[in-house]
């Protein structure tokens, strides 16, 4: 980054470039235990635990909220799975501009229309959580058939967004992404928040990226990477999650290799696939070594492709 771009504390970004194809593996879903560390939940700054809400003005979003305008029993995609549909419809994510400034709020379906995608005002918030036990396996999931983006792809350990709601709006340290992965890994693969504090996770970087999904949905998020290592318990939503498994580097790569061969007919999320091809195995040995902050960089925002 030049000495202006630092003075002016602007983001830089690259460009990189992955072959975004498929890959998976075998199905039987583990259940670990822990020796449980004492519990580090939910983070909020002092002003955050007053009556006051932090940010004074209502941001607005160029896309109407679809929470706000459509009501359930009529709204489209009436024979989407009902917890998904909900979640769609109730959940409002955190519109960002690619410096990652925000922008607004709309609801997840609305961000995740590819018609929207495609007019340039849907790019939003995310983080992908890359959580290693003690003997340094990355585990995986697989979304469930239920997902209305990219059902049953093989993905890193949970995948998903902060919403537009005052603990998960903290942009010091990427606190607010922090609290929001610490929910969403109860939420999907049942892990204790005393399992996963919000103080262990490493925010190695941020990615921006658009991939489609189907002629309907797609994304379209600057998503930030989010690295733990922890022996956790793990009690998979089925509503999420179809199945888990740990993996080595080498097993990894042998999903890779099936990917690259399209054996099988698995599939590897898009977001997944570029972290792997771009930063994952060189990251894996920091993790080993115990040297993650060596590659900490929030200052850039990698644009892939």
């Amino acid at each position: 980054m030049s000495v202006a771009s630092r003075m002016l504390n602007t983001p830089t970004t690259t460009r990189l470039s992955s072959s975004l194809t498929s890959s998976a593996s075998s199905r039987s879903p583990l259940f670990l235990s822990s020796n449980f560390a004492l519990p580090s939940l939910l983070r909020l700054p002092p002003i955050l635990k007053s009556s006051s809400p932090p940010f004074s003005r209502v941001f607005s979003s160029s896309l109407p909220s679809t929470s706000a305008t459509t009501s359930m029993g009529d709204a489209p995609d009436a024979g989407m799975d009902a917890v998904q549909r909900r979640l769609m419809f109730e959940d409002e994510c955190i519109l960002v501009d690619e410096n990652d400034k925000v922008v607004g709020h709309v609801s997840k379906y609305s961000c995740h229309l590819w018609e929207n995608i495609l007019k340039g005002n849907s790019l939003h918030r995310a983080f992908s959580v890359f959580l290693f036990n003690t003997k340094y396996e990355l585990l995986l999931q697989q979304r469930s058939a239920t997902k209305v983006t990219f059902p049953l792809v093989w993905t890193n350990t949970c995948c998903s967004h902060p919403l537009y709601r005052d603990s998960e709006l903290i942009e010091e340290n990427a606190l607010g992404v922090r609290n929001a992965a610490q929910r969403k890994l109860l939420d999907e693969l049942g892990i204790p928040a005393e399992d996963v504090p919000v103080d262990q996770f490493t925010s190695l970087g941020r990615i921006l990226y658009k991939a489609p999904s189907d002629g309907k949905w797609g994304e379209h998020e600057l998503d930030y990477l989010l690295f733990i290592v922890r022996d956790v318990n793990v009690n998979p939503n089925p509503n999420e999650v179809a199945d888990i498994k740990y993996v080595n580097r080498d097993q990894l790569k042998e999903l890779l290799r099936k990917a690259d061969a399209g054996e099988e007919g698995l599939k590897l999320s898009p977001w997944f696939r570029l972290v792997v091809d771009n930063f994952l195995f060189k990251w894996w040995e920091h993790v080993e070594q115990g040297t993650l902050k060596d590659v900490v960089d929030m200052q850039t925002i990698h644009k892939l492709t």
